[in-house]
């Protein structure tokens, strides 16, 4: 597998060892590390190599669109696989960039996702910022996705990038997107609130201006809103505002599981994210009862105030 004049650190070159073994015995690959650690690039490097029809896709798109195609025909025996047939096409090898499961819906469809690239033998590569223990890690649905990530560790052989260079900060790109938002008391707010259309449903915002996008903790958390509804709204606005945000321990199970996966999926999608609170973060992601402790952590990263 080549470098392509790229220099290889040593988490990689252990990486790519694997891989080129893998690739031998067309043994499907899931690739997983910290953001910034070269996952996508020797995921390109094993593609590249592969014979055959092959097909590349962000996960993101893939499942919107999957998820489209499935709503179209709702009550047809067997939708979910002839949607997936009809993605893959003659695809031999499907590469999946992004992989996460944020929900347990998504856990659902992914874990019948995986069933029909097994039965089509379809050689998998992934690329994740989680390990396949650490999807959906919801502790109320975790162990519902179980068999998908037994799944997982069945098709694909799991590698690890423990690198500790993140090559987001060389060339001149000193901080992720995410890292540049913040915690602070006060903002200004547009004028007028706007309704998005999301997913053939409306959210409520509290206003928009160009890739920027302002919301009421209420509107987003309490209200029944979905990962996939976070997903596109990031598509489209880089930079959120979340106002009114409130002590986590004060709302319900399900504001508080909302209000997480808001933020991973803005990590994951690295858009900006400032926060609005009367509360230091300490407040707000704190509680005994919480399990709030990856949230917690990735916040960090933003708990500045102004």
């Amino acid at each position: 597998m080549s470098s392509s004049g790229y220099e290889l650190d040593d988490a990689q070159l252990t990486a790519v060892a694997r891989l080129e073994e893998l690739a031998g015995r067309r043994r499907g690959v899931y690739l997983h590390g910290p953001v910034g650690r070269g996952k996508s690039f020797l995921a390109d490097a094993l593609f590249d190599l592969l014979p055959g029809p092959k097909k590349r896709v962000h996960f993101h798109s893939f499942f919107q669109e999957l998820h489209r195609r499935i709503w179209e025909r709702p009550r047809e025996a067997g939708a979910v696989a002839r949607a997936v047939r009809e993605l893959v096409g003659p695809a031999e090898v499907l590469a999946f960039d992004e992989l996460h499961v944020h929900d347990i819906g998504d856990a659902i469809l992914m874990t019948r996702l995986l069933e029909v690239l097994q039965e089509g033998d379809v050689m998998i590569i992934a690329t994740s910022n989680y390990p396949p223990d650490g999807l959906l890690p919801d502790p109320l649905h975790h162990d519902q996705f179980l068999p998908g990530i037994a799944l997982v560790e069945k098709l694909m052989d799991v590698v690890e990038l423990t690198g500790t260079t993140d090559y987001r900060h060389l060339h001149g790109t000193p901080r992720s997107r995410f890292e540049t938002g913040g915690i602070t008391r006060t903002t200004a707010l547009p004028e007028k609130p706007v309704t998005l259309d999301v997913n053939g449903r409306t959210i409520t915002a509290l206003g928009t201006e160009n890739t920027k996008v302002w919301f009421d903790f209420g509107d987003l958390c309490e209200k029944p809103t979905s990962t996939q509804d976070y997903l596109v709204v990031a598509d489209r606005f880089d930079d959120w505002v979340i106002t009114g945000v409130p002590p986590l321990a004060t709302k319900d199970r399900e504001a508080q599981q909302r209000f997480a996966n808001v933020v991973d999926v803005l990590v994951d999608k690295d858009v900006r994210l400032t926060l609005v609170s009367d509360h230091p973060l300490a407040e707000i992601v704190g509680g005994e009862a919480l399990d709030l402790a990856r949230t917690a952590s990735r916040l960090e990263l933003i708990n500045t105030t102004g």
